[in-house]
């Protein structure tokens, strides 16, 4: 049985895909400014870049999390949404959050911390917009937690968890916290954290339902091994943020938790993609569809990530690598190679079942390899900046010294970055076209 169309869900990945699209042409502006620092100086410079680009691959990734839900959430509990009045007023407030936090971006209108750069008033329309959200999630799911699938777990926490850390990402405007510099650092730290465990946990619970949907196996997600991998990323989300504070002169034990708890990073997901792997292969030995393809790229940028994670999360280490593009490149693995793909993978299974098109074309498979190709020299260069400019920094070189050392990976850097965006423009073209057509389709009621 395919998937029932959901309006409001392909409004919100047209939405994603829309926010995706302007996140990599800024994302290439932003790399060309690295090698010509002139570039669109004076319109659009570097500090207005720099978010808009951070806040559009966000808003890609809860956006795509979200519509892929509205598409989920019916399938699993047999039934139309609890309200589709309140699912058409959260598409309404997410467009209207976009276009304001977007417009003020060009305006020079900046506030907030970092990740969440802009008025902090606007907190208010995302808060208004995520209750929405959850009311009509858990009153359509109304789970038991006593008997369900361990998305339904990741989903909820995904859902609670996003509201806890948005709000407590706003603490520094009270003098509690912003009167005291190591306190305001921790909270901001801890706060962003978490909010980063709460979009995986819905990008993971969305990956989980594709596994199950193209397995038609539901005793996976029942499993004990499924739950402890899920209470073991319940565990990161809310303790190993503080991996992120290590220059910061806090508890020596909250350090050391965090330390220990980073080093199970990744694996959880990684384990259960593998396992799932290998039981599809068993069923399906040459079925290898697109969302298969994608998940198996992912699970490979899983266990890379995984390495350099665990390198960084050491205190040692960590002492010279925070603030490098060594940083930039695990958040880079992680954005792009793991949540994206994963939830790529979640738009193909979608578009392959409530469109003709099943997305068969060579120029789409093709774009897939040279997006994972391009990334993975991206990354390396990003590496290599940071590298070299810990050098920099050993041997006290200049500031010009050091950009002049850095400049061969900037370029490096730009070129990979414009085959990124190329390989992903590949993929992202056709699902955007078969989204807009589903928007205006006439949804099918349970």
């Amino acid at each position: 049985m395919k998937l029932s169309n959901s309006r409001v869900g392909s409004l919100f990945i047209v939405i994603a895909l829309g926010s995706l699209l302007l996140g990599l042409l800024f994302g290439v502006l932003g790399g060309l400014q690295y090698v010509f620092p002139d570039f669109l100086k004076v319109h659009l410079s570097f500090q207005k870049m720099r978010p808009l680009h951070v806040y559009l691959v966000i808003n890609w990734i809860f956006c795509s999390a979200t519509g892929a839900i509205y598409f989920f959430v019916p399938e699993y509990s047999c039934k139309q949404l609890f309200s589709s009045v309140l699912a058409k007023m959260h598409v309404a407030l997410q467009a209207i959050i976009l276009i304001i936090v977007v417009t003020g971006f060009f305006a020079g209108i900046f506030g907030g911390r970092e990740y969440l750069e802009f008025p902090p008033w606007i907190i208010i329309l995302i808060i208004a917009a995520w209750i929405v959200f959850m009311i009509n999630f858990f009153v359509t799911v109304k789970p038991s937690f006593k008997h369900v699938p361990v998305y339904i777990w990741s989903w909820s926490t995904g859902l609670i968890f996003f509201l806890i850390t948005i709000i407590e990402a706003q603490l520094w405007l009270l003098p509690f916290f912003n009167n005291n510099i190591i306190r305001d650092v921790t909270v901001q730290w801890k706060a962003m954290g978490s909010m980063v465990g709460s979009w995986n946990m819905l990008v993971y619970g969305s990956s989980m339902f594709v596994m199950e949907r193209m397995t038609g196996d539901k005793t996976v997600n029942f499993s004990k091994k499924a739950f402890f991998f899920y209470f073991l990323g319940l565990t990161n989300l809310m303790f190993n943020w503080g991996h992120h504070t290590y220059i910061v002169p806090s508890s020596h034990v909250v350090q050391t938790i965090s330390y220990v708890i980073s080093m199970t990073e990744l694996l959880i997901l990684g384990e259960m993609i593998y396992s799932w792997r290998k039981k599809y292969l068993l069923l399906y030995k040459n079925k290898r569809p697109l969302p298969f393809r994608i998940l198996t790229y992912a699970e490979v940028w899983i266990f890379v990530n995984l390495i350099l994670s665990i390198t960084i999360s050491i205190p040692s280490v960590n002492f010279y690598t925070h603030g490098t593009h060594i940083t930039v490149a695990h958040a880079m693995g992680a954005t792009i190679g793991i949540n994206t793909l994963l939830l790529l993978a979640s738009l193909c299974l979608i578009a392959s079942e409530i469109a003709e098109d099943v997305l068969k074309s060579k120029a789409f498979t093709r774009g897939i390899v040279l997006m994972n190709a391009s990334l993975l020299i991206f990354w390396l260069s990003l590496i290599g900046m940071g590298i070299c400019k810990i050098s920099a920094v050993q041997q006290q070189n200049g500031f010009y010294e050091m950009m002049n050392k850095l400049l061969p990976y900037f370029k490096v850097f730009m070129v990979s970055g414009i085959f990124i965006v190329i390989g992903l423009l590949m993929m992202i073209v056709p699902l955007f076209k078969i989204f807009i057509r589903s928007s205006f389709q006439k949804e099918i009621r349970k």
